[in-house]
């Protein structure tokens, strides 16, 4: 199988982080991990640093000198994953709401012929555990509210957990690429829809994290719901494309 990348952004991660990279390079598909790091205070660099030497060539970690924001993290992971000629790139939180053991099958998706494999809560099989209702109805409100606007045929637009072929991402002009927060999901993948690539949705159970601290706030909130607007009226298809020099 063309080498895989698992792109994981961490910021205070430090009581998961070990336990999910265990869980990620167990798995059979001998996946690579790349571990964004923004200077997280509690000590999670360091524990990903003192398991390189375990993983060699199979574990890396990038540091930031401060929080950047989600967006960024994954733009820089992604650049990171082109430039060193993997495949398949997927993006996942450290906290175990995404199940490492699902990697196998989104992975086995895009290889089957989607261009994006989104591990979609609101689809039919798909679940959401340990949340409030109200945190599932925004979750889902704004969902519908994105798909509204943009017309994207996505019903969990605001997913993290996603596959992307090399293609897609290199067919992407990534600086153009420019929420921060939890509207980058959104803007990605509408990027992607706008370039004219597949977009697949597979049923997960998403599990609210029992360790760490939710990394949401309302100014992300705010983001997501304005940048959508801005989204739908900017002329995204052609500037979402990279241009190439002789054209």
């Amino acid at each position: 199988m063309p080498a895989s990348l698992i792109v994981i952004p961490t910021y205070n991660e430090q009581a998961n982080i070990v336990e999910m990279i265990h869980a990620v390079l167990s798995l059979p598909e001998q996946l690579h991990v790349l571990i964004i790091d923004d200077n997280s205070p509690d000590g999670t660099a360091k524990e990903v640093d003192q398991l390189t030497d375990k993983y060699p060539g199979r574990l890396f970690l990038q540091t930031r000198p401060g929080k950047l924001g989600l967006g960024t993290a994954y733009i820089s992971g992604f650049k990171w994953a082109l430039q060193n000629n993997y495949e398949y790139i997927v993006e996942m939180d450290a906290d175990f709401s995404h199940k490492p053991s699902d990697l196998p099958r989104l992975l086995k998706s895009c290889q089957n012929g989607a261009d994006v494999v989104i591990g979609s809560r609101y689809v039919k099989n798909g679940n959401v555990e340990d949340w409030p209702f109200n945190r599932i109805f925004i979750s889902k409100g704004a969902s519908l509210y994105v798909r509204m606007i943009t017309g994207m045929p996505v019903k969990d637009t605001t997913a993290g957990f996603v596959c992307y072929k090399r293609k897609v991402l290199e067919t992407i002009d990534l600086d153009k690429i420019k929420f921060i927060g939890y509207a980058f999901q959104i803007e990605l993948k509408f990027a992607a829809w706008k370039c004219g690539f597949s977009l697949l949705e597979i049923p997960i159970t998403f599990k609210d994290r029992e360790k760490g601290i939710s990394k949401m706030s309302r100014g992300i909130f705010k983001e997501a719901v304005y940048g959508v607007i801005k989204m739908k009226w900017k002329s995204f298809g052609n500037s979402y494309k990279k241009r190439i020099a002789h054209e």
